[in-house]
Order: C-alpha cells, then sequence, then structure tokens
C-alpha cells in the first residue's frame, strides 16, 4: 500500500536522483513541520523551561530534591569541573560565581563551586497544568464556540453566495459579464486596510459591533472564492444543464442538484480557505469586538500577553488548542486541494 512512498528510478539501488529527491522532501518536511513540532514540544514545558538558554527541544525540567533541615526542595546539579568533578549535589545559594552546595548524604559540610563547572539535572517532564490552567482560569469554552460559530457560519455563507456567483458567471451570457469578473477579481488588488474605516462605520451604523455578526457578514463575498469556483464550473458540459431544463428542472435545482455537487473538489478548496481565514483573522475582530464575552480564540490569545509580563505556557498551550480543529479540516478535506486547484484552471 505504501510502496510508492520508498519508490525510486533504480531497481536494486538508490540512485542520485533518489538521493535529491528524498532529501528535498526531507528538507521540505522539516521545514514545514519543525515548527509545529516545537510548538507541540514547548506547550508542554514548565514557565522555567521556557525561559532557558539556549533553547531545548524537550520539555526538560530542573530537578530537586528534599533534604533534611531544609524546607523547600533545592535543585540538582550535576558537577562538571573542579575539585568534586563527577559528584551530583544540591544547591543552597548562589553568591556571585560561585555556588554553595552540599551532598545530600552529608548535608552538614558545605562545598563552594565554581557556577561554570556544575550543569542542571534535567529529566524530561509533562507539565500537564499548562492545558489545565487553560480551562481553569479563562473561559476557553466560550472563546472555542465563539471561533466556531464564526468559523461555521461565514464558511457556509461564503460558499452559497461564492458559489451562486460564480455559476451566474459560469454558465449565464449576459451583457457586461465579462467586465464584471473582471472588477471582483480587480478587488483582489485592494489592500484590506483600507477598507477597514468604511466597513467599520457601516457596521457600526448597523448596530452589530460586539456582534459575531460583525465578523461573518463583512467577509462572506470573496473574490478569491468566485474565481477559484467560476474557473471550475466553466469545466462542466453546458449540454448537462440543457438536459436538465428539458426535463423541466427550474435553475435553483440546476444550481443545486446538479453544478454544487459536480464542483465537490472546488468547494472542497473553498471551505478549507474560508475556515483558515475565518478561524485564524484577527485583526477585523480585534477592531469590531471589544467585549471578552464574544472574543474569539485569537482575541482570547492575545489577552494572554500582558503589559509587565506573559504566561508563555498557557499561551503556547492554547495556541495547540486552536490548531487542532483547522489541522482536522485541513486533514480531512486535504485530497480534495490538488484536484480542485488543478481543474480549476482548465477551461
Amino acid at each position: 500500500m505504501f510502496r510508492w512512498i520508498i519508490a525510486r528510478r533504480g531497481r536494486e539501488r538508490f540512485d542520485l536522483t533518489d538521493w535529491m529527491a528524498f532529501g528535498f522532501l526531507g528538507f521540505g518536511v522539516v521545514l514545514m513541520l519543525g515548527p509545529v513540532l516545537w510548538l507541540v514540544l514547548s506547550s508542554f514545558k514548565t514557565e522555567a523551561a521556557l525561559q532557558e538558554y539556549p533553547p531545548r527541544l524537550l520539555p526538560l525540567a530542573p530537578q530537586f530534591q528534599d533534604v533534611a533541615g531544609f524546607d523547600a526542595p533545592l535543585q540538582r546539579f550535576a558537577v562538571t569541573g573542579g575539585e568534586h568533578a563527577g559528584r551530583e549535589l544540591v544547591q543552597i545559594r548562589r553568591v556571585g560565581l560561585n555556588a554553595q552546595m552540599i551532598d545530600p548524604a552529608d548535608p552538614d559540610t558545605v562545598l563552594n563551586v565554581n557556577i561554570a563547572d556544575r550543569e542542571p539535572v534535567r529529566a524530561v517532564e509533562i507539565a500537564q497544568e499548562n492545558y489545565t490552567t487553560v480551562f481553569t482560569r479563562f473561559n476557553f469554552a466560550r472563546y472555542f464556540w465563539n471561533s466556531t460559530f464564526i468559523t461555521v457560519v461565514a464558511t457556509v455563507l461564503t460558499v452559497l453566495f461564492n458559489s451562486m456567483a460564480a455559476f451566474a458567471l459560469a454558465k449565464y451570457r449576459f451583457t457586461g459579464r465579462t467586465v464584471v469578473f473582471v472588477l471582483i477579481i480587480a478587488t483582489l488588488m485592494v489592500p484590506p486596510t483600507v477598507t477597514l474605516v468604511p466597513l467599520f462605520l457601516v457596521v457600526s451604523q448597523m448596530g452589530l459591533i460586539n456582534s459575531p455578526w460583525a465578523v461573518i457578514w463583512p467577509a462572506i463575498a470573496t473574490p478569491t472564492g468566485v474565481f477559484l469556483l467560476r474557473q471550475y464550473m466553466l469545466t462542466i458540459p453546458d449540454d448537462l444543464l440543457d438536459a436538465a431544463r428539458m426535463d423541466n428542472a427550474s435553475e435553483w435545482r440546476v444550481y443545486w442538484k446538479i453544478v454544487l455537487p459536480l464542483s465537490a473538489p472546488a468547494l472542497a478548496v473553498l471551505v478549507i480557505f474560508s475556515v483558515m481565514w475565518r478561524w485564524n483573522e484577527f485583526l477585523w475582530p480585534l477592531i469590531v469586538l471589544n467585549r471578552s464575552e464574544v472574543f474569539t480564540l485569537q482575541l482570547a490569545l492575545n489577552s494572554f500577553q500582558g503589559e509587565l509580563q506573559t504566561s508563555w505556557a498557557n499561551l503556547l498551550a492554547m495556541t495547540v488548542l486552536t490548531l487542532l480543529p483547522i489541522t482536522l479540516v485541513f486533514a480531512f478535506l486535504q485530497r480534495f486541494i490538488t484536484q480542485g486547484i488543478a481543474q480549476s484552471g482548465v477551461k
């Protein structure tokens, strides 16, 4: 089943082109998935481990040990140089470049060790509290519902409106059809920041501030979606639609029962794009949503960053949780991407 993964040009041994192909693909995998792996592993690190330099890939945490006569556990260090090299000691306190340390087996003898001659003893430690804190200290469920509602409703409306516009531009012949299509595509050259003020004034006059509909309505008609679906619908034979009309099928029935099912690959691509756009949108929700109870996950992530201190452990944990839904959507629909995009450019 997976023979294509190890397929090569040479029948018995790897050819030079095989090594180059596998090397290129491996580099691409590391380049794309490396940051994601680093993010996931960092989300399980303690706050102290995140502040260490140089940073480490695995969630390693300093180890502590209870010693008789001391109220709090003491940090363990492996001595790498000096007269106490090879021993494992715990630190009482640090004074300048020297550390006062003791052997847990002989707590009465205080030893002076240069801080350059020791290394902290670390072990893999999963900080599960990073994730539990997200649900206890912050209303994660509310933020997740807000993002899900906006994403799902906006995606459904985006697919509906864009597909209807694409159907009209692809299958109806009327005066000015090309002009309308060119004007729609021309809006791609307008930077989104240029329309922020007019959009805000319109939304404010409609009384939609601090409402999820203020995020949904302004972005449901996208020129990218119209172009993608229109190009794909051009590949659907007109004879098929004419046959349906001869059987007394209404235009809505032709659109709903014939054109949409045949455009499934392109619709799947638009769904992926729309989910990514809506789920990751930050600037526009930041402008129109001011109350915390209507925040999306992206705005909630921004609230983790304080003026004087940032909870990086909780921020990374919530970032991982934020990535999961969009990753699942992409995993289920990714098989349509190549087919949908490739056929959208074929007339």
